[in-house]
């Protein structure tokens, strides 16, 4: 089981984390999810507001990566995990919360991220090993 420390959960609330999933024909897709967060020790939220090219691959099966840096500390993490979708129940409603109490117009889906894998970006030889 892949748990999120204290260091992992204050980087993700201070810097932008950036997504990456693959279409079903093999194409990548990167992009900010400025709402990413915590939602608990294994599991990370977003609010998916666009529906796009992100929600379409999560929807045919694609794994999700998200990489978040520290550019001045030279630290950061990749958490690899699977996407699960919601419109309704607690995890829609703790991101409409979210939202509201951020500013943010209301999210189509929340989508959790449960974690399989967590690896260190920090700078040094150990970068790109997994935790």
């Amino acid at each position: 089981m892949q748990v999120l420390n204290d260091a992992m959960k204050a980087m993700l609330a201070k810097q932008l984390p950036i997504q990456s999933t693959v279409s079903k024909d093999g194409l990548p897709d990167i992009g900010p999810k400025r709402s990413l967060r915590a939602y608990d020790d294994q599991t990370l939220i977003y609010n998916e507001n666009t529906g796009g090219q992100t929600l379409r691959n999560i929807l045919d099966g694609s794994k999700m990566a998200i990489a978040v840096i520290d550019r001045e500390a030279l630290d950061g993490y990749r958490f690899v995990g699977t996407p699960e979708v919601f419109s309704e129940g607690q995890p829609f409603d703790d991101a409409v919360a979210f939202a509201s109490q951020n500013g943010m117009k209301t999210p189509k889906f929340a989508v959790l991220v449960h974690l399989d894998a967590i690896y260190t970006l920090r700078s040094g030889p150990d970068a790109g090993k997994a935790l």
